[in-house]
């Protein structure tokens, strides 16, 4: 069977498309005849199903740079999984995302209007922006060619933690506000600050902020005093928590430091009373939307996230607050 590679396209024809196409979803049909994209025709040299094309066997191709070893890597791994996988190009497949294959589910193929994974393919020391996260799974190959599947996903945050605090009086601190004989609901059913005895609660900056925006904390200066304090303690960083911290609240969560466990915040989204508190939810990192995450630094937040029992969430501050879950993933 001659197989013939034009540009970016191995053509094979009519015999190849009942062969690998009707039988085990390879490539695009076309006109009766078969189009494979290169890591198809290599996956193929690899099997032994073809010699070569143009002359090339799987060792050529991949050295010659019409196939990615590492989408060759990921495109061999997804099928020996038992996954019939289509490279995202236009034309071949609906709604590509961005990915490199779009993976349909186990016993279905090209030919079903179905799909598992869309699938983006990087190197463990490629940038990958975040606002490219949240409707595909990442397949990250790391130096010794083992490979990590994340799941990303957009995501809503809410719960039912909405508990009103009366009016209280703090006064600033270097890097906290502290409150003289708050009222009990301040810390026992919303969870706010930390207790230092009956008579006390420390809040931190962010915590103060969000009460004196929403008129409950009387403090010297007002909010405008604790914002700036905060923004000398963090910079900018303050105002993207601030931010966070708010939109987390207005939904009915309650954020409590992360910084235990590697994060800006973690969560509880159904807080009724400190005395009764479950455990928390999510591990949440604030960044810029414009910020560009290396693989090892997502892989490590979503392992530790697993380890104690929590998800993974990055809130990208922008014009609003967007929410982007990661976890990991075995197909």
């Amino acid at each position: 069977m001659q197989l013939t590679l034009d540009g970016d396209i191995v053509r094979a024809g009519s015999r190849a498309r009942e062969r690998f196409y009707d039988s085990r979803g390879y490539g695009h049909a076309r006109n009766g005849d078969l189009d494979l994209a290169p890591v198809e025709a290599a996956h193929l040299c690899y099997r032994g199903d073809i010699d070569a094309v143009d002359g090339m066997a799987v060792d050529e191709l991949l050295a010659s740079g019409a196939v990615s070893a590492m989408e060759f890597l990921v495109y061999k791994d997804l099928r020996d999984r038992g996954f019939y996988l289509t490279p995202a190009r236009e034309g071949w497949v609906d709604d590509p995302a961005g990915a490199d294959f779009v993976v349909y589910p186990r016993g279905k193929g090209p030919w079903d209007d179905k799909v598992a994974y869309r699938v983006t393919v990087v190197g463990e020391r490629d940038d990958v922006p975040a606002a490219s996260l949240g409707d595909c799974v990442l397949a990250v190959v790391d130096e010794e060619s083992e490979l990590t599947y994340l799941d990303t996903s957009r995501r809503t945050v809410e719960g039912t933690s909405a508990a009103e605090v009366p009016e209280v009086h703090g006064t600033l601190l270097s890097e906290r506000v502290l409150c003289w004989e708050p009222p009990e609901a301040l810390y026992q059913q919303a969870f706010y600050g930390q207790q230092l005895d009956e008579d006390a609660v420390q809040l931190s900056l962010v915590e103060a902020a969000y009460l004196a925006r929403e008129g409950t904390l009387t403090v010297d200066g007002g909010e405008t005093a604790v914002v700036e304090r905060g923004r000398d303690v963090e910079g900018d960083r303050f105002d993207r928590r601030l931010q966070v911290y708010a939109a987390l609240r207005d939904a009915g969560v309650v954020p409590k430091t992360g910084f235990k466990f590697g994060a800006d915040f973690r969560t509880y989204a159904d807080v009724e009373s400190v005395e009764d508190l479950g455990h928390s939810e999510l591990l949440v990192r604030v960044l810029p939307a414009s910020h560009a995450f290396e693989p090892r630094d997502l892989a490590l937040d979503v392992r530790l996230a697993h380890g104690v029992r929590k998800t993974m969430v990055f809130a990208l501050v922008g014009d609003g607050v967007e929410w982007v879950q990661v976890e990991r993933l075995t197909p």
